[in-house]
């Protein structure tokens, strides 16, 4: 005979499973009227507990003795951001606004390409300067 802590166990994840599902991480796509798609995008934290014993009732046999338990379960959805798929480029739009250090961590690679540029604009002007 299986313990009632297994069938405890197991409607609180079937539960679970109910409440968080792929479509809770990444959501339904929203078509945009530009022809752009909007993808929702969030982070899920879940967990549960479980948990239960026996009342010892002498010498009664197992399937008779007596039975306590209890579960639960918490589940929070925050909402990251949204992929906005257009046709040449994708973008991520944060939900919420960025800090300082994230702004300048994130604008740092398109930083890197201008000095890049300005660099070799100068050193071709400075080649030019030197043919004439």
């Amino acid at each position: 005979m299986e313990h009632p802590i297994g069938n405890l166990m197991q409607t609180t994840l079937e539960n679970i499973k109910d409440m968080v599902d792929v479509n809770t991480v990444i959501g339904e796509a929203i078509p945009g009227s530009d022809g752009s798609t909007i993808i929702p995008v969030s982070k899920v934290t879940f967990g549960f507990v479980a948990g239960g014993g026996d009342f010892d009732k002498n010498q009664l046999p197992e399937e008779d003795k007596p039975f306590a338990g209890g579960s639960g379960a918490g589940v929070s959805v925050q909402p990251v951001g949204f992929l906005v798929v257009s046709p040449g480029s994708v973008k991520v739009l944060p939900a919420q606004q960025p800090t300082a250090w994230e702004r300048a961590l994130n604008a740092a690679p398109q930083l890197m390409e201008d000095v890049k540029r300005l660099l070799q604009k100068k050193d071709m002007a400075g080649q030019e300067g030197q043919q004439a």
